[in-house]
This record gives structure tokens, C-alpha cells and sequence, in this order.
């Protein structure tokens, strides 16, 4: 995967998660797509899919463009029940590779509609690809691989 990397780096990449998170946490999906450069690529996709080498996502973006035009779709046409998300993310483990830092880290993600009880949405990883741009870090490519089979049906924001 690549060299180890100081503990300056490896706490600048947890704070881009760490961040992530909670712009999603709060609902501010016009944020998330500034967690991105340009020509990016962000996908859902199942573990199986990943391991197999199998190209389809269950949510593919390859654009930062293409992430805008996901969140003007959350907030302007799809109609779903309000919920609160939680994010928790752990275990996450750096390496420098030759054009950019590569991160893996452990995701759980809850989810909680009014009057229901709080359930798992989904578990996984991210497997990250980083940059910095501007003098900040940012994800290349974010792939969330979630370990069910099962997709939510309630799988409309961001992971």
C-alpha cells in the first residue's frame, strides 16, 4: 500500500474524516461535495462486488459535479423520511503511496427516523484515496464497501 506516514499526516487525514462525518451528521449536504477535488470518484458499493473486481456500485459519482447534482436531488426531488444520521468511524490506517495517501477506516452508520428507534443503516469501510488541494486534504475517491448483502431501501444520503 505504501510508506507509513507521521502522526501530523495521519491526524490531518482523521480530521478529513472526522469532518466528513459530521457535515453529513448535521444534514449539511451542501458541504459534501468541497470534501472532494474536481475529477473524483465516490462510490457505494457492496464488499462482495469490491473483492470480486466486479465494476457495480450500488451509488457511483465520478465528478464533484456529479455529487452537486446528488445533493440538488436530496433536497429538491426525492421524497423520504426525515432521519438523523450518525456516523462513527474508527480504526483508520494511512499510507503514502507515490500521488497521494491511502486510508482505510472502519464505518458504522445509524440511522434514526422519528418515532422508530435507532437501527444500523450500514458497516463497512472507506477505502480513500487523498489529496491536498489548495493546502487542504481532500478525497480523489472514496469507496464506501458495505458488508451486507442487503441494500436499504432508505439508502438516499451520503455514507
Amino acid at each position: 500500500m505504501g510508506a507509513s506516514v507521521d502522526l501530523e499526516t495521519r491526524f490531518a487525514v482523521q480530521d478529513l474524516f472526522d469532518r466528513y462525518a459530521a457535515a453529513l451528521d448535521d444534514g449539511d449536504y451542501e458541504a459534501w461535495p468541497g470534501f472532494f477535488c474536481e475529477a473524483c470518484l465516490y462510490e457505494i458499493v457492496p464488499r462482495e462486488n469490491r473483492e470480486r473486481g466486479l465494476p457495480l456500485a450500488t451509488v457511483r459519482c465520478e465528478s464533484r459535479g456529479m455529487l452537486e447534482d446528488r445533493v440538488v436531488a436530496l433536497r429538491q426531488t426525492m421524497m423520504y423520511e426525515p432521519r438523523a444520521l450518525r456516523h462513527l468511524v474508527s480504526g483508520v490506517r494511512v499510507r503514502r503511496a507515490a500521488d497521494a495517501l491511502h486510508a482505510v477506516a472502519n464505518y458504522c452508520v445509524l440511522e434514526t427516523l422519528v418515532e422508530e428507534t435507532t437501527r444500523i443503516l450500514q458497516a463497512g469501510r472507506y477505502e480513500a484515496q487523498i489529496v491536498e488541494t489548495g493546502g487542504a486534504l481532500v478525497f480523489r475517491e472514496l469507496a464506501c464497501v458495505f458488508d451486507s448483502v442487503v441494500v436499504p431501501n432508505s439508502l438516499v444520503v451520503p455514507i
